[in-house]
C-alpha cells in the first residue's frame, strides 16, 4: 500500500506564487485535525505531500523522530517543523502562511 501521495493543484485567481516551499504532512485518516489540515492545505492551491501513518509504525516512527511529537497532523515546510493544524491555523490567520508561501497577498483581491 502506497502511504505516501503528493497532491499539486494549479493556482488560479489574483495569487502569485513564487518559489513554492516543500510542504510535508503526517496525518491518520479517522483524526479530524489531519482533516481540516489537509483541506486548510488544498483550498490553497498548492502542492504538498502527504504521509499516512494510520497503519504504518514505520512511517509513524519517522514522523516522531523529525517531530519529537506523537500526535497528528504534524506539518513542515522545507524540513521545519511547524506543528500540527492549531499551528498551522494560526500561522496561516496571522499572513505568515502565504509569506512563506511567497503569496502576493499585495495584489489579491478582497473578497466582497
Amino acid at each position: 500500500m502506497n502511504t505516501v501521495k503528493t497532491f499539486t493543484r494549479s493556482s488560479s485567481g489574483g495569487n502569485a506564487f513564487a518559489s513554492t516551499p516543500r510542504i510535508e504532512i503526517y496525518f491518520k485518516t479517522w483524526c479530524p485535525y489531519s482533516r481540516w489540515a489537509l483541506a486548510l492545505l488544498s483550498d490553497k492551491g498548492i502542492s504538498f505531500k502527504t504521509i499516512d501513518v494510520t497503519d504504518n509504525r514505520v512511517l509513524e516512527a519517522e514522523m516522531i523522530d523529525r517531530s519529537g511529537r506523537t500526535s497528528v497532523p504534524q506539518i513542515f515546510i522545507d524540513n521545519e517543523g511547524i506543528g500540527g493544524y492549531d499551528d498551522l491555523k494560526a500561522l496561516d490567520a496571522s499572513g505568515a502562511f502565504d509569506q512563506q508561501l511567497g503569496v502576493d497577498t499585495e495584489n489579491t483581491p478582497l473578497a466582497a
